[in-house]
């Protein structure tokens, strides 16, 4: 029997300071003075740092890692449309070796910031499927670090790109979790639609989630999700199916945003945006004012509906910047959805914690007694001030044991007294 004990956390939303009791990977106890109760465990004083449930980046693609400068043409318009271009000729030089160190490196990075679960998109339209086989690899070598999700996603469309259908097929068959797609990408809307219906074919064949790539765009004509939400209602798939950006709900009149508030409650839709990316990449076509290419997160959070932060990109053709830090997107999430008030910052760790992990339908997740001992501390006392910091995970535990540590007076200036 293994014990081990986190004394004097801070937890979010909750007065005073808990010991964190860890027995055989789970969490035994958290509770205020219970330390005493075991007198032979290994301790660790936390001196009142704030601890939360791991974060979850429930958007981010590993296998466009750190391909910015390689290769590829600048995205001059630093538009997401040339971004695509782009990359549809960088990737026909893809290697598996270099594939996979990038995404490590990536990942290395995000473990560092506190993740522990991710849902990866993972471009298969392409004839060799490097990018997946590495991906499906890393999958199993790293479960002890991270829980990945992959997403058998056409970059190029289902049918803008010939034969992309059949590819989101073979990469389900070969081990994808999760259906992809981008269908304001197709030629026409016709086919967008097209592509959604043969997307939730795909997740009933082979009983996997979706998530789809939805109206990334400024346009108010991009209107997907509500396909997606009419599909998920109509299919009874509630709580399995996600919108991922959906930047044109903020172009969005204000009577059609709010009939679809309760169309997309009813449908179990979950949304996620990246906020960062899309307010870089949005807002490209015009002149001032210039919109800001995010979601309704506050509109959609009021209605009760699930919404998460997440990173999306690190160094590629659609963002050049990007470390794995979701406490960053967090921040910027928080400014750009205009959600400041003391309430919504000391609520606000669920974007990037327990919404994200309600998309991927994580079932072992939160600080609860009997559930896997996952974890992070970091380097505040409180929400406000981690946000207001951007707060430095100082330790990961994932299952009862430390993946990551780093020593708090690395992170302090020195000052005379």
């Amino acid at each position: 029997m293994s014990v081990s004990v986190y004394k004097n956390a801070s937890l979010a939303q909750k007065p005073g300071l808990y010991d964190i009791v860890v027995k055989d990977g789970k969490f035994e106890e958290i509770a205020p003075n219970a330390a005493a109760k075991y007198p032979d465990a290994t301790v660790e004083d936390l001196g009142g740092a704030l601890v939360c449930e791991p974060f979850v980046d429930a958007h981010i693609h590993f296998d466009y890692f750190y391909t910015a400068n390689l290769g590829s043409k600048a995205n001059g318009s630093g538009t997401l449309f040339e971004a695509i271009d782009n990359w549809s000729e960088f990737k026909k030089t893809l290697d598996k070796k270099a594939v996979r160190a990038r995404a490590l490196n990536g990942i290395r990075q995000m473990i560092e910031n506190g993740v522990q679960y991710a849902r990866t998109h993972v471009d298969v339209t392409n004839d060799k499927q490097t990018a997946l086989e590495v991906m499906l690899e890393l999958k199993e070598e790293l479960k002890n670090y991270m829980q990945i999700q992959i997403v058998a996603f056409p970059q190029e469309g289902y049918y803008a790109y010939e034969g992309g259908d059949k590819c989101v097929e073979l990469a389900l068959k070969l081990g994808a979790d999760v259906v992809g797609g981008i269908p304001h990408f197709e030629f026409t809307r016709e086919e967008g639609v097209r592509s959604v219906e043969k997307g939730f074919e795909f997740a009933q064949k082979y009983d996997k989630l979706i998530d789809f790539h939805c109206d990334e765009s400024d346009d108010e004509q991009s209107r997907f999700s509500e396909v997606l939400a009419s599909l998920a209602y109509h299919n009874g798939m509630q709580g399995r199916v996600t919108a991922s950006h959906t930047c044109a709900m903020g172009s969005y009149n204000g009577a059609y945003a709010f009939k679809m508030m309760t169309k997309y409650k009813k449908a179990g839709l979950n949304f996620v945006s990246c906020p960062t990316e899309n307010c870089y990449l949005q807002g490209r076509f015009d002149g001032f004012p210039q919109r800001r290419g995010l979601t309704r997160v506050e509109q959609l959070t009021e209605n009760g509906i699930n919404v998460s932060f997440a990173q999306d990109s690190i160094s590629d053709p659609w963002y050049p910047l990007g470390n794995g830090s979701l406490i960053h997107q967090l921040d910027f999430g928080l400014h750009l959805a205009h959600m400041m008030s003391v309430e919504q910052i000391e609520s606000s760790l669920k974007f990037i914690t327990t919404n994200g992990a309600k998309t991927m339908r994580v079932d072992d997740y939160g600080l609860e007694k009997g559930k896997s001992a996952n974890f992070v501390v970091l380097s505040d006392n409180n929400v406000i001030d981690a946000v207001r910091n951007t707060s430095h995970v100082l330790l990961s535990v994932r299952q009862g044991r430390v993946i990551m540590r780093k020593k708090r007076e690395e992170l302090t200036t020195k000052l005379p007294e």
